[in-house]
């Protein structure tokens, strides 16, 4: 697949299919270390409870297609799902909002193997700033247009009390940063060309709680 197909391929993606695309990586990545060279749709149906004509669909978007009765080339399938979605290229990050969940994903060496490099955190806490993590520096909040221009910075990861993230967002769009990842559970506003993605973890815990609560146990 050249770049420019690639290019067209993400213009047209639903976003359910884009999130279901990792999904498939994990699964052909786990069969090409046991030695898997081919594998059906219907096989990866099975495995991930997503319906095989769907699963084909998806991958057509990424003009992968696979062999009459032998399905997809494991390897092939693989290297292109990581191509597609990024995760071979690198880009650079910063923290913002160092305390226990950012410092956690700081020190989370595996998001490199997807290609986040977080390259520096900033705070406002004294305590903090100044500081290491996982030999990652921790700057004051007020150097981040300087670090974003220096190192090339074009994400931010926002985890911040939540009464701080519009304010936050509003800092990170006027230091230049193009893409936002909020672990806040506040829905974040910013102006167009800057890309968010929320991945709140206290919405997942409240859909936990409830779909516990239907159960009888």
């Amino acid at each position: 697949m050249n770049d420019n197909q690639i290019t067209n391929s993400r213009e047209l993606l639903p976003e359910p299919t884009i999130r279901r695309l990792p999904w498939y990586l994990a699964y052909v990545t786990l069969l090409r270390k046991n030695d898997v060279e081919y594998v059906s749709s219907t096989k990866i149906a099975d495995e991930l409870n997503v319906d095989s004509s769907q699963i084909a669909k998806d991958l057509s978007f990424l003009n992968i297609k696979g062999k009459t009765r032998i399905g997809y080339e494991v390897a092939s399938l693989e290297q292109a799902l990581r191509d597609f979605l990024g995760f071979d290229q690198s880009h650079n990050a910063v923290m913002v909002g160092s305390g226990s969940l950012g410092a956690a994903l700081i020190s989370d060496s595996g998001l490199q193997r997807y290609g986040l490099n977080i390259v520096a955190g900033v705070d406002i806490d004294p305590k903090i700033v100044g500081s290491e993590i996982g030999g990652i520096p921790i700057y004051h909040i007020d150097r981040l247009k300087e670090l974003v221009k220096k190192m090339h910075i074009r994400i931010g990861i926002v985890a911040v009390p939540v009464d701080s993230a519009q304010d936050v967002a509003d800092t990170m769009v006027a230091a230049g940063i193009k893409g936002i990842w909020n672990f806040t559970p506040y829905r974040i506003r910013v102006r167009d060309g800057v890309v968010i993605a929320n991945t709140s973890i206290y919405s997942h815990l409240a859909l936990m709680y409830n779909r516990l609560g239907t159960l009888n146990l």
